[in-house]
């Protein structure tokens, strides 16, 4: 078993040359990385980012151990690491106001640092005390905000899992991405700290998840409920299973469906992990049964009650101050439970509407699985209501039509609800939109009704095809001035919409990269009733998005949409 090294004293105390920190994939053209490896990389890390004049960087990978070199080598050269959740256009245009620099897999026009050449000379003892981190909320009420991390929180943080989970030895692979939270501290800083060997890629999909487990022995998997919940029962996970040594969710509440799942495939229920950016980790928990389980504080957290919100205070905080949590919770014997979020509380016409109360109501409908209120911003504020229906509410919406179902949830909601306060647009999908940590996020939510989004019902969907059905509006304003006599919708806005929805469905590189075999059959006209088939193929470092919009009529357009994490 390997001893446990804090991270400020991670590669000053150090590790024999040989010792293995990542595994690489079996068809990826890296080879894993021992700590002799991982010490020349993060040196050049760190010499390429003391040359540079600047403080704050942003940092953006896809493989988590050069990602590792390279944070690393950040910190040993003095700097602030800013993690950015995604290497969208409008993130990194957002970060540019805020950093000094870029590094990673960015495109060229934000000059990402590179690696120099340089010798290994003597490491430092990281200052504890050093603003080393800047990582960022979801977004789920409104624009991310920053959230500065002391590297002594980050330290004590894992420390606590440590304590609480460590002790043996494992290789931990991962579905969730380090640029969160979540994925930082579960898949790189614990292992590193505590000498588990972790995998350099991510398990995007549920193929991926039973071939890794298969062939690593003594694996910890750090996942989201996400991806917990889309496990296939065809698949043999019986050699997976053998190999498991623990199972992680966080994220986002785990359901039901979920944990039936991981116990009856994974032969062990997941250790549900709960917290925040703003809070680190808090507690866990481990459901054998379905009933409810307290939540058991991390080592070295305290927890109070006040007015029934959670309040907090760790070492993992910024400072020694209790902080209130929006969650909830009443105290048992054995630690707390979980009774609901604080309501949110919005003014519609000056009247005070809570809009966890109409999800509640919507949910009393037995028409939906999951539903969220969306605030809508416009000449006055309007609510709009994203919902996954559930076997009931689809055969309504396919025997009646979406109208119908509008109608028979606002008849419901009229029961509580003030007139003025009763959504006016539904946006019904398979699954609500979720990132990498299973967030559903209002920026996410508030983009499906953009209305140059096309309304799409999802037919059938698998890890790597997808097939929906669109009813092309003709106030869609991809139709103005396209003709005015005869309009049709643009070419652009067909691949728009091909890349649009492939992106809620599918884990797609950020950058496009080029068109290849575009074909424009026949015009789409306002008031069509379409199909797109999409498809996706991952090759060397692109992926290949297939798309064909077709009809009754027959097909209408097809291509390849090829898309890379950089130029």
């Amino acid at each position: 078993m390997a001893e446990f090294i804090s991270l400020d004293r991670l590669l000053s105390q150090g590790r024999p040359s040989s010792y293995l920190i990542a595994v690489a994939d079996a068809d990826a053209a890296e080879q894993n990385l021992d700590f002799a490896a991982f010490s020349i990389q993060a040196a050049r890390w760190r010499q390429a980012f003391k040359a540079h004049s600047g403080h704050k960087f942003a940092l953006y990978f896809n493989n988590s151990a050069t990602f590792a070199a390279a944070l690393m080598g950040a910190w040993q050269a003095g700097k602030c690491v800013y993690l950015p959740g995604d290497a969208l256009p409008s993130t990194l245009q957002r970060l540019r106001h805020e950093v000094d620099g870029f590094a990673g897999d960015l495109p060229s026009e934000y000059a990402p640092v590179q690696p120099r050449a340089a010798a290994i000379d003597p490491w430092n003892d990281l200052d504890l005390n050093a603003i080393s981190l800047v990582v960022y909320t979801s977004g789920s009420s409104g624009e991310p905000s920053a959230i500065p991390k002391k590297l002594s929180q980050l330290s004590s943080e894992v420390a606590a899992l440590h304590a609480c989970f460590g002790g043996h030895s494992a290789t931990v692979l991962a579905t969730v991405s380090h640029q969160h939270i979540y994925g930082l501290l579960f898949r790189v800083l614990w292992p590193i700290s505590a000498g588990y060997a972790f995998a350099a890629d991510r398990l995007a999909f549920p193929e991926d998840i039973a071939a890794a487990l298969s062939t690593t022995p003594d694996a910890v998997l750090v996942a989201s409920p996400a991806h917990l919940k889309r496990l296939p029962e065809q698949l043999n996970w019986g050699n997976a299973a053998g190999h498991l040594r623990m199972l992680f969710s966080s994220g986002g509440p785990l359901s039901t469906e979920a944990l039936h799942l991981c116990r009856s495939l994974l032969r062990q229920a997941p250790i549900e992990v709960y917290g925040s950016s703003e809070t680190g980790g808090i507690a866990w928990r481990a459901r054998q049964q379905d009933v409810q389980t307290a939540w058991q504080t991390l080592p070295g957290v305290a927890v109070k009650v006040r007015d029934e919100l959670l309040q907090v205070r760790s070492a993992h905080l910024s400072d020694d101050q209790w902080q209130a949590c929006s969650d909830r919770v009443a105290l048992t014997d054995s630690g707390f439970e979980l009774i609901g979020r604080s309501d949110r509380i919005i003014k519609i016409e000056e009247k005070r509407v809570s809009l966890n109360a109409i999800e509640d109501a919507l949910l009393t409908t037995g028409l939906l699985q999951d539903a969220r209120i969306v605030a809508l911003k416009g000449a006055r504020l309007t609510l709009g209501v994203v919902a996954t229906p559930n076997t009931a509410g689809w055969h309504l919406f396919d025997t009646a039509g979406k109208r119908a179902l509008n109608q028979q949830l606002r008849k419901t909601l009229a029961l509580c609800v003030e007139a003025s306060a009763l959504p006016r647009r539904f946006r019904y999908l398979h699954a609500l939109p979720t990132n990498s940590q299973s967030k559903v996020t209002e920026t996410a939510l508030a983009a499906l009704f953009d209305p140059r989004r096309p309304e799409a019902r999802v037919l059938s969907l698998s890890s790597n095809h997808a097939l929906l059905a669109i009813d092309v509006k003709a106030d869609s304003p991809f139709f103005d001035g396209h003709f005015t006599d005869a309009p049709v919708l643009p070419g652009v806005a067909q691949i728009e919409w091909a890349l649009r929805l492939a992106r809620e469905l599918f884990d797609l590189p950020a950058v496009f990269l080029r068109l290849e075999l575009i074909k424009f059959q026949q015009v789409i006209t306002p008031d069509s009733r379409i199909q797109l088939e999409l498809g996706t193929q991952a090759k060397a470092n692109e992926s290949v998005l297939t798309f064909k919009f077709l009809s009754a009529a027959g097909p209408h357009a097809s291509g390849r949409i090829v898309l890379g994490a950089h130029p």
